[in-house]
């Protein structure tokens, strides 16, 4: 079975889970159980789901087949080469392929400039009349082929600008840029390329990012920091010709390998297999061969054999284009693909399926514990009431009485309520003092300062390591304000839970250890690249400075932007079922006296309210079935394991 037939039935998968999402928005706001936090938070859901995407990255040195590896794995099917491929190099900037459909079909270019600026590639993004826009003719592959082939340009400048736009000219290796006898350096003319193309697969969320080699790699932070580390999966491509070269090996120890970072979904691949075809060995000497060069490869990565596949895209390509089935198990791209779907199609389906399972989780307990708030509400004014049939008017005198109690040592309660929302709102502004982004400001601003008024090497690293460290302390503090926010608000759970029969159940839970692990992966990073006595003597302060800041601050400030998202909508989350269920009990109070009070000013309405309320209580009772159905039916996908063996195959 193909990835690109695993990856049809998981967006099937995907697509149901939505529909069962979309029913349970629709029946919510259908029986009047919805509220401004639960929309917001199903409609993010669904948002999540219908724009989930898997990252897949291509990584190698030029001239290592990725190019023609990407088109025999996704692209076989579309009957050509989507992306060009011949000798030498064929991609010279990060290019991304994916599918927006808001936008037409075209490839979108930002110039290599860019690079002078402080800003990185994710800012740019955020100004389209900053790229360079090329329609792409999807209906004639010549047109594309021409099209596609903007990624491959280059432009020639001196020394100094390439050394300023970051381009490290004292690299060796085949893959290095040089100065030319002129003095000029060819670099390439576009510092990161997105195709736009309305591929089955690209359409149902596939991104494809393609890298053009080392020396790109490491003068890219959007490479280093963001893409690479958070791809799904990572397909690492060596040449059997060659095996692993030193820019090979550098690659894998600092980008993909490195300590700290992803592990799973991390593939190599030895290409171009075929050059070991040889009609005068047999195939048990070839098989030999190949067998070699794997041990040799793992060997060097310190890998284990099975974790290497040798495969020949090119005749992988062949074969699916023409239908050949020998020569397409001779290639062994179809092993290749296998493995990349274990990895990658459970993976990604765990991760949204603990998503998903947590959001609906908390909103059925939510809609329930109302409905059931409602109905025990209700159950209590039945019973009152049928307890008056045949009572004197002194009984329902009393029973009056007793509601009016109810209801003021409730409204009594409340007091404690309203100093647990106050209290809740000090907590919190002390969690975004320390958490908030005005203190990451300044200590950025600081951390600058202290930078640039550094003389000695050793004070720059001290710097660096001075961000890193006040900046877990403001995590720290943080979770200790999560923490008491928590313990309060399970207290106060508990207190209305037993004193006045509300059903809140355990308040949700909220962790920061992902943004600590985050702060881990980029101290790491900077400790490796950047805060070494090597980079230190060989840089000069101001370059070090600049790439600090457009590096690692802006990584740290990003991952600082989702926890404070992330505590927002944890706090509301925390809060919303308290406030629901206090408004809710206060209105089953009111309508329990009312209803008493109707009955004592006229005794004749008593049969006709039992009546009314034995029909809103099968309602609810009924109201409580449907629930159950619609999230048992979520609940029923998201057990579900991906077969496309079960599903109906896109024909791409």
């Amino acid at each position: 079975m193909s990835l690109a037939q695993q990856f049809a039935a998981y967006a099937e998968w995907r697509s149901q889970l939505g529909e069962g999402i979309e029913r349970l928005r629709d029946w919510l706001a259908e029986n009047e159980l919805n509220d401004a936090q639960t929309d917001l938070r199903l409609t993010q859901l669904l948002d999540r789901l219908h724009e989930d995407r898997l990252h897949v990255a291509f990584v190698a040195e030029f001239s290592r087949g990725k190019s023609e590896l990407i088109n025999a794995i996704f692209f076989a099917d579309y009957g050509n080469r989507m992306l060009p491929s011949s000798a030498g190099r064929t991609t010279m900037c990060p290019t991304e392929l994916m599918y927006d459909p808001a936008k037409p079909p075209c490839v979108e270019l930002l110039p290599i400039e860019t690079r002078a600026s402080n800003a990185g590639v994710a800012e740019y993004r955020r100004f389209p009349e900053e790229w360079r826009n090329v329609p792409l003719d999807t209906a004639s592959a010549e047109a594309m082929q021409e099209t596609l082939r903007h990624v491959s340009e280059t432009i020639r400048v001196d020394r100094a600008t390439a050394e300023k736009l970051g381009f490290d000219l004292g690299d060796e290796g085949a893959g290095a840029l040089h100065v030319a006898a002129d003095g000029q350096v060819e670099i390439p003319r576009w510092r990161h390329a997105v195709i736009n193309f309305p591929h089955p697969l690209l359409k149902q969320g596939l991104v494809i990012l393609d890298t053009p080699g080392l020396n790109a790699i490491g003068t890219e932070p959007e490479l280093t920091l963001s893409l690479l580390p958070n791809a799904h999966a990572v397909l690492f491509i060596l040449a059997a010709d060659t095996g692993v070269t030193q820019s090979d090996l550098a690659i894998w120890k600092e980008h993909i390998d490195a300590p700290g970072g992803r592990k799973k979904g991390r593939l190599v691949v030895l290409n171009k297999i075929d050059g070991q075809w040889d009609e005068l060995k047999s195939e048990a000497e070839i098989d030999f061969e190949i067998a070699r060069q794997v041990g040799n490869c793992a060997n060097i990565l310190n890998l284990p054999a099975n974790q290497i596949f040798p495969v020949s895209a090119q005749k992988g390509l062949v074969a699916k284009i023409t239908d050949d089935p020998a020569l397409l198990a001779k290639s062994r791209v179809p092993e290749l693909e296998r493995a990349l779907s274990e990895e990658l199609i459970p993976a990604k389906q765990e991760i949204v399926r603990d998503d998903t399972a947590g959001e609906v989780g908390e909103l059925d307990a939510r809609a329930r514990g109302l409905l059931e708030s409602r109905l025990a509400g209700l159950r209590e004014q039945l019973s009152e009431l049928t307890e008056l049939r045949g009572k004197n008017r002194g009984v329902v005198e009393y029973m009056m009485g007793k509601v009016r109690t109810e209801k003021e040592e409730f409204e009594a309660g409340l007091q404690r309520y309203y100093a647990v929302r106050s209290v809740f709102s000090t907590l919190t502004n002390k969690l975004f003092a320390h958490l908030g982004l005005d203190a990451l400001r300044a200590l950025t601003q600081s951390t600058r300062e202290a930078m640039q008024e550094a003389t000695f090497s050793r004070q720059l690293s001290e710097a660096m390591a001075n961000f890193f460290t006040v900046s877990r302390e403001a995590l720290s503090k943080s979770k200790g304000e999560v923490d008491e926010i928590h313990r309060m608000m399970e207290a106060i759970y508990r207190k209305f839970a037993v004193e006045h029969g509300l059903k809140l159940g355990s308040p949700a839970g909220f962790s920061l250890l992902r943004y600590e692990k985050e702060l881990d992966r980029l101290e790491t990073w900077c400790d490796t690249h950047l805060n070494t006595m090597f980079q230190l003597l060989r840089h000069e302060k101001g370059h070090l400075t600049q790439k600090f800041f457009e590096e690692v601050a802006l990584q740290v400030r990003r991952a600082f932007e989702h926890a404070n998202r992330h505590a927002e909508g944890w706090l509301k989350t925390i809060m919303a079922p308290m406030e629901t269920q206090v408004r809710e009990h206060q209105i089953q109070l009111k309508r329990r006296l009312e209803s008493i009070k109707r009955i004592h000013q006229a005794t004749d309405t008593l049969e006709e309210r039992i009546g009314e309320l034995t029909h809103v209580e099968a309602t609810l009772s009924e109201q409580l079935r449907s629930l159950a159905a619609i999230t048992g039916g979520i609940r029923q996908s998201l057990r579900t394991e991906v077969d496309p063996r079960d599903q109906m195959v896109v024909n791409l």
